[in-house]
């Protein structure tokens, strides 16, 4: 079972979602333990010391993965990102490059190009959003390989430009692989189920300390859990980086096929 569906909603209710489950967990069992945990401690907050010792002991180890799934998670999204952007430069480049051809040969592989640019945003992206892998936007680089393959360079300087472009169009590929590999990036399941039971143990332990007043109790559950639930949403809109409302976008794209079509 997935939760891909919490992608579809709005930020905000996407945070409220996992928050108030969350601080709803907490309070629940506060509320249903209050009494057990009063006559654990026989009299009055006489173990509180040791909940406060274990809690800060936990928070911590806790707060140190937590730390660490976070980082990891930023450094996927951000190195997708700058993928994309590491595509769109090289695009640009192979379409400047095409200038050197014949009018007739250029004018077909920057068509190609084109319209490779434009599959990407227009289709491709919104099947990886979705989590499916798109293929069509192949058949635009296939075109433009044959295009360029039945070039036959006859100087010493045609045959360098050629050799220069086939080693740009094959990064080109290797970049395109790249980001449709990564359309299902995300957490393991296991890692998932560390950081969701590891955040309900944290606020478990805080229902151990005995507080005379309820609604002081309340107060600090619902600040703990809210907390963990926030920063349980922070991982998870950046776990899919295509999926979201905070995701990698193809705006370097769009950025260079209307430059393309301005000056073609």
């Amino acid at each position: 079972m997935n939760f891909y569906f919490l992608y579809d909603f709005p930020n905000w209710l996407f945070a409220s979602v996992i928050i108030l489950l969350f601080v709803s967990f907490g309070l629940i069992g506060l509320l249903c333990t209050r009494k057990y945990i009063k006559r654990l401690h026989h009299k009055d907050y006489a173990h509180n010391d040791i909940v406060s010792y274990y809690l800060a002991a936990m928070t911590v180890f806790y707060g140190i993965t937590l730390g660490l799934v976070a980082a990891g998670t930023w450094n996927t999204y951000s190195s997708l990102n700058a993928k994309v952007d590491e595509e769109a430069q090289v695009v640009a480049s192979i379409y400047r490059d095409v200038r050197c051809y014949p009018d007739s040969l250029k004018d077909e592989l920057q068509k190609d190009l084109r319209n490779y640019v434009d599959n990407v945003i227009r289709v491709s992206w919104p099947q990886q959003r979705k989590g499916l892998l798109p293929t069509q936007s192949g058949l635009y680089l296939d075109t433009f390989q044959t295009h360029l393959m039945s070039y036959n360079p006859q100087t010493i300087r045609d045959q360098v430009l050629e050799a220069e472009m086939f080693k740009q169009f094959n990064n080109l590929v290797e970049i395109r692989r790249s980001r449709i590999n990564s359309t299902h990036t995300g957490l393991p399941a296991v890692l998932w189920t560390l950081v969701v039971i590891g955040g309900m143990i944290c606020i478990v332990v805080s229902w151990f300390f005995d507080v005379k007043n309820l609604s002081m109790h309340v107060a600090m559950t619902t600040l703990l859990a809210g907390l963990l639930g926030l920063m349980i949403y922070l991982i998870g809109t950046m776990d899919n980086p295509f999926r979201g409302k905070i995701s990698v976008t193809p705006a370097a794209l769009e950025m260079l096929y209307h430059q393309m079509v301005k000056h073609p």
